[in-house]
């Protein structure tokens, strides 16, 4: 089993910035890739940014230029620094861990960080 916890979320006025933080525990493949989600009210889970193992990143484009996403393998932690927020970024962000076992891909998820930007 693989455990994750979230830090870092928080209140922030538009065009200001937040770092979001994930460390994983447990049994740990070591080529994995770790992400971040998120969700607002209303809508449905939507990718925000992921980084793999080997330093892979891929980044929705409404976040392209403004939200980096880092990693330390060693630590088995992801960090997401957001800056230039905007009010459509607010949302409950989760981590993500995702790695494949030679027979089926595994999903983990943390507990979820909220995260609002006001106006």
């Amino acid at each position: 089993q693989v455990q994750l916890g979230e830090s870092g979320g928080g209140l922030v006025q538009a065009g200001g910035s937040l770092r979001l933080s994930c460390a994983a525990s447990g049994s740990i493949v070591s080529k994995n890739t770790m992400g971040w989600y998120r969700q607002a009210p209303g809508k449905q889970r939507e990718l925000v940014a992921t980084i793999s193992s080997g330093g892979t990143t891929d980044y929705a484009d409404s976040v392209k230029g403004r939200f980096t996403i880092s990693r330390d393998n060693a630590k088995n932690t992801v960090s997401l620094q957001m800056n230039s927020l905007k009010p459509e970024d607010t949302g409950v962000y989760y981590c993500k861990l995702r790695y494949y076992d030679g027979k089926s891909g595994n999903n983990y998820w943390g507990q979820g960080t909220q995260v609002t930007v006001s106006s």
